[in-house]
Order: C-alpha cells, then structure tokens, then sequence
C-alpha cells in the first residue's frame, strides 16, 4: 500500500554555469520603465497595528483590471528577454537535448503490462501496454486531452481484477481534477465523469468503486478562495457522484484539511489518514470484511506522522515517526491497533527512513547526508542483504505488488540522467533496464559534496555540481538553489534543462537547508514558525562560502527557488540584496501576512505559523514576508519573478504585490520583472513546450544581467 502524500508543495529543481574567458561583465543594465501599478487604500490592523496592503486589488483573479495588468507586465517582461541575442540559441540546443526517448518501469494490471512513455518531446507521457499478442499498443494518450498538452494525466488507477481504470486530469494546471472511469480493455469511458476532486489519490475497494477526497467548492474564485475541510467520499461504479458516500470528514468538529484513504492489496482494510497541517495526522483503520464495521483511531492527534505501509492478514506494518525523529516501521494487531500495542519491527536509526515494500519484502532507503543506502528485509524483520547501488546518488522504486517476481529502481545524480534498473529480490542481482541516450557528455562533469557553518555554528551539507578542471577564480556563474521546508528533502537528481548551463561552464549548487528532511523531524523543525530565519541563514551562509572559496562572487551569483524555495529567494533579496546579481523566486509563498487566506494555504500553519495566531508570530513574519520587506532606496539585483495564472497552490497574487513592490522602490538600474505564464499553473503537468521556454528564459535573464552579451563558451 502506498503513502498518499497530500498538500504538499511540489518541488522542481533547475541548475548552474561558468566563465571561460575569465572576463569581467559587461554592463547591460539600463534604466527599466514598468506599467503603471494603482496603488488602493487597503489597511489591515493586525494585534494593534496596522499594516497597509496598496496591491490587495491584483489578487482578485477574475478583474479585467488584474487580467490587463498581467498583459503589461508581461509585454515589458518579454521586449526584455527579446533583447537577449543568445536566447534562441540556448532554446535551440534545450530542445536538441531533451528530445531523447524516455520510458518508465512497467508495471503488471490484470493480464497486461503497462508502461509511460515520451517520445522526446511530447507535452505529456503516453501509457503505453503490451497487447495479447505482446506488441505494442498506446493505452493512453493525455497528448489528446488538450491543444497544446495544457490537459495532464493526474492518478492512474486499476481495479483489482485489471479490467477497470479511473484517472484524474489537470486543466490549465490546475490542482482540481476531473475523475474518468474507463474500460480498459475496450478503452471505452463508462459512466459520467466525476468532477471537483482536488488533492486525492485514487484507490479501489475490489472491483466495485474506488475512494477519492475532496472540498466542496468554494465560494469565489476556484483559483484563490479558500478550501478548508477535506473529505473521503467512495464512489460505486454505475452510481451518479452525488450519490457518493461520504465516508470520513465534513461532520467532526475536528477540521481536518487533508484527507486520504486506501485500501490494503488484500482489500481487506481501509485506512484513513487525516491532517489540519503539512505535517501531524491521525490514522483510522475499518474492516472491510465486516459489513457497516466502525472506523477505529489507531492514532490521536497531529504531533506525528504515521501510515500504514504493508499488512499480512491482521498484523500491521507501520511507518511512524513517533518517538523516532528519523522514523521507524512497527507492528500491531489490527484488532487492537492503538499506539500502545507497537512494537518496533525495523528500529530507528541515526539516519532518515523512507521504506518501500515489493515482491514480499522491505525495502528501507536511509538517506546519509542526502545519499541513498538501500537495504532489505523480510517479513520477519531480518536483514536479508544491502543492496548493491550503481554509484552515489538518489535511488527510487523497489515497491510493487507482493506476487511480483522481479521489481525496478531507478538511479540519479546531478550528473547522470535516471537509468532504471530491473532487480532479482531474490539472489539481489540487477541489471540495466533502461539507459537513456542523451547528447550530453555526463563523464565530463562532476558533484562534489561540502560542509559548510551557518549563522549560528550548525553544518549544512551541500553539493556543488561543474565541469571537471574548474578554475576557482570567483567569476563562474553560479546558480545556488534552496528549499528549505515542509520535511522535503533536496536529494542528487539530474535534470534535463540544468545541461544547458553546464554545458556553458556554470555551477549549479544545492543547498540542504533546515526545515527539510535531510536529517530528519529534528531538522526538519529547526527551520518552522519562530525558526524559519534559520533557513534564510543557512542559504545566506551557502553564498557566503561559494564566495569565499572563489567558486564566484556576488557578480556571478544566481539564487533560485520554487514555491517555498520562492519565499527562500524573496527572504533573501530582501535580507541580503548585495549577495547575487540576479535573483529567480518561482510560485513563491511572499505575503506572509495572508498566505493562509488562499486555497489550501492554511494546511502550512506547521512550517510559517500564521498572522493571527499571536502579536509575536505576527511580528515574527511580517519582519521577513518578502511583500512587507521591500525597502525604498535599495538597489535590488536583478530578477524575474515566474508564476502561473492558474496556479490555485500558491496564488499569484503572492509574486504579483511583490513584484508590484520592487518596482515601485527598486533604486538600482537592473531590471526587475514578472514572467506570467498563462493556462498554466504550480508546475505538475506543465507541457514540455512551456518548461523548456522557461528555462531558456531563466538562463538566458541569468547570464545577460550578469553582463554576458554572448554565451561563455562562444569565443
């Protein structure tokens, strides 16, 4: 059974470059004239003081005046990055380099074999499966759903005899779903789609329906209004959606924001996860086998994380990190389920645990300074074997269905694309399943991990990625990337874009930052609510010791970060505007003040603490939220804020009030602009086409306001 993962960020990662001619910049800044922002009267009093909020009108979505003002900004945006005059270059080789074939680990439904795959440069992975006669033949196309591949596939999900499938869509990016039940033999829709459905897997009850969650939609905007109370409902196949049971949420006086349910592979348990935050739940257990059986709390409360990972008949297989920081797995009776009851089966250790199970064993992947070690074990708890890895990286896979005879893990770092390898589980042989075939000379680069101190004397590990005989000169152009959040852990992993930059000789460093969960609930909490200034620090002090070391300097320093990554970014332009050149923040969480009045905002509380939870929390923010930081007469770097307009995780008022606020108080002559991508939204499905626009786009801001007027490695 897997871990349903809900309400969490979603993490993109990009990459780095370097200055062969060891020439200093050259000066391509000129005086930027942006569109004209109106500024309101909105005053918001919060604990006795009153906060202005000038741009509270852009985070209406749906105004014709947000709509043309998005259209201004963005014509300013791009008559900047036309100027570029290596752009096309750069786009021309991206899309050289990503259109190799990409296939994914098959996987056994009913009597076929299923697999995605991409061609090279389809908008979105076809599914693929073997026919009777073992050919070929496409399953699935989301390439269809859309013009333009703005449509994407979501859940994917088989019932149990292999005959029925039900999968969930995106449009627009959009994290509210569509749900489509299929025939899949004949491939013929079946019954009236479901709709509404946001944050929810997908898992079946036999053959006759399948449990999915959601909200009821908000009043307002779908794209920004808050969505509060998450739901379980279980649809029957052949039944209308409003005769869907509701089986968990909605009417306990406990608000839960996020709710998941699945079924164990032997359909014999449901169970049932539900979360107020990002972190913290409380877990139920029924017996399916007994008709109207009560649902059972096995957990109260929300001061830890626990799920159920596997079951053999009635004894329980858990993943918990209660009285273990760095997790463990126990078992119980599911008689007798409640916490007092477990026992340890694979103990904690001093690094972290994220297992997987397939094939009737264990699998634990312990992270070691953001390092994959993968061992297994039987069901007994005994240590079979540690699995032999390729190299040092970041492993995925090992799960699938006890029966299986053989499983597949893929394996990535910052230089070599992910290779999936096929594993015997029981003599722990593998071979290559498959390699891509890229143009790009992984051999010729190489990672090296350092430590580094913060602020306040704690080590951060962090890996640094660039072409072999690197000349520490302090002028290569560096991109250092963060997250820093939410227990996501930034692990080796290779992406396709971050070539381009290497290939021009730049560096591409990653940081594991506190609030992440390199090291484990400890970690992860020495960089939430009153602590979160500890991130930023810790960022801070990653540029700080690329400067030192001469791996760059300020000149040749890109900071980049995604969603809480975005917030990481603004937090640091604002602290910090001397320390890079050029600053990225992407879907960035940057009003503090009211990030938790928006969609599923609220469910962060965990990581930021709210405005209203206290005078001191609010001071707390309101003293780094990057919208309430900007400060007149300040030479910012140069940056191009990216969002989404349909981006309904983190809204885009959040970068629009604050690009609105550099704008208006930048002092210095280096742009700063917004890059609004349209019918678009978080990052999770976005088509090919678009990632591969903006990286270019990232890239090419990166090095011409660093003062390039031509690539690195033109001569």
């Amino acid at each position: 059974m897997k871990k349903i993962l809900l309400g969490v960020f979603s993490l993109a990662l990009l990459s780095a470059c370097k200055n062969e001619n060891n020439e200093a910049p050259k000066e391509t800044a000129k005086k930027m004239t942006y569109p004209e922002t109106k500024k309101g009267d909105v005053v918001d009093t919060y604990f006795d003081t009153q906060v202005k909020d000038p741009y509270r009108w852009l985070e209406d979505d749906r105004s014709p005046e947000t709509e043309a003002w998005v259209k201004e900004q963005n014509k300013v945006t791009y008559a900047h990055l036309d100027e570029i005059p290596y752009r096309k270059k750069l786009n021309d080789r991206l899309s050289k380099l990503w259109n190799y074939e990409k296939i994914g680990a098959p996987f056994k439904e009913g009597d076929h074999e299923y697999y995605y795959k991409n061609d090279g440069l389809q908008n979105q992975y076809v599914i693929y499966r073997k026919n009777d006669n073992g050919e070929d033949e496409v399953f699935l196309d989301p390439n269809t759903f859309s013009e333009g591949g703005t449509t994407s596939l979501g859940s994917l999900s088989f019932s149990k005899d292999g005959k029925t499938v039900a999968y969930s869509i995106s449009e627009g990016g959009s994290d509210w779903r569509k749900v489509i039940v299929m025939d899949a033999e004949t491939k013929e829709v079946k019954e009236d789609t479901l709709i509404d459905v946001k944050f929810s897997g997908l898992s079946w009850k036999g053959n006759e329906g399948f449990y999915y969650s959601s909200y009821d939609k908000p009043k307002g905007s779908e794209l920004s209004a808050k969505t509060d109370q998450h739901k379980l409902y279980f649809h029957k196949l052949g039944t209308k959606q409003s005769e869907d049971q509701l089986v968990f949420g909605g009417t306990d006086e406990q608000k839960r924001r996020y709710v998941g349910g699945g079924v164990t592979e032997d359909d014999k348990y449901l169970i049932i996860s539900g979360s107020t935050s990002t972190s913290g739940n409380d877990l139920f257990i029924q017996d399916l086998t007994i008709p109207n059986a009560p649902l059972v709390q096995m957990v109260k409360g929300f001061d830890s994380d626990s799920y159920v990972i596997e079951n053999d008949g009635d004894k329980l297989f858990i993943v918990t990190n209660l009285n273990a920081p760095n997790q463990k797995i126990v078992t119980v009776d599911a008689k007798n389920p409640t916490v007092e009851n477990w026992v340890d089966f694979i103990p904690e250790t001093e690094n972290v645990l994220s297992p997987s199970t397939g094939a009737g064993y264990f699998f634990t992947e312990y992270m070691k300074d953001a390092v994959s070690q993968i061992k297994q074990y039987d069901y007994n708890g005994k240590l079979v074997r540690e699995v032999e890895l390729p190299g040092v990286g970041s492993v995925g896979g090992f799960g699938g269905k006890k029966e299986a005879k053989d499983l597949y893990f893929s394996f990535t770092n910052y230089t070599n694309p992910s290779t999936i390898y096929k594993y015997n589980p029981t003599d722990g042989t593998s071979e290559v399943y498959k390699k891509p075939e890229i143009d790009f000379k992984s051999e010729d680069y190489e990672s090296k991990q350092v430590f580094y101190t913060s602020k306040d004397g704690t080590k951060i590990p962090m890996i640094i990625t660039y072409k072999k005989g690197i000349e520490l000169n302090g002028k290569n152009p560096t991109i250092l990337y963060g997250y820093g959040g939410f227990n996501i852990s930034l692990t080796p992993s290779f992406r396709i874009a971050n070539t381009i930059w290497l290939e021009q000789g730049g560096i591409y460093a990653v940081a594991n930052l506190r609030g992440g969960g390199e090291y484990g609930k400890k970690w992860h909490d020495a960089g939430t609510q009153m602590k979160k200034q500890n991130v930023f620090d810790d960022f801070i002090a990653a540029a700080e010791y690329l400067h030192k070391e001469k791996y760059t300097s300020p000149e040749y320093t890109a900071i980049l970060g995604r969603s809480n990554g975005g917030l990481l970014v603004g937090a640091t332009i604002t602290q910090r505007p001397d320390l890079m050149k050029v600053a990225l923040p992407g879907v960035g969480v940057l009003d503090m003040l009211r990030y938790h009045t928006f969609t599923a905002g609220a469910g962060w509380a965990y990581d930021y603490g709210t405005s209203e939870q206290s005078k001191e929390m609010f001071e707390y923010l309101k003293g780094y939220s990057p919208v309430h930081t900007v400060k007149e007469g300040t030479k910012y770097p140069a940056t191009m804020v990216h969002t989404a307009d349909h981006d309904d995780r983190v809204v885009p008022a959040h970068s629009f009030k604050f690009i609105s606020e550099l704008q208006d108080k930048q002092a210095g002559d280096l742009p700063v602009l917004i890059r609004i991508e349209t019918n678009a939204g978080h990052g999770a499905g976005k088509p090919v086409a678009m990632q591969i626009s903006e990286y270019v786009d990232l890239f090419a801001f990166t090095l011409y306001n660093m003062g390039f007027d031509k690539l690195p490695n033109d001569k």
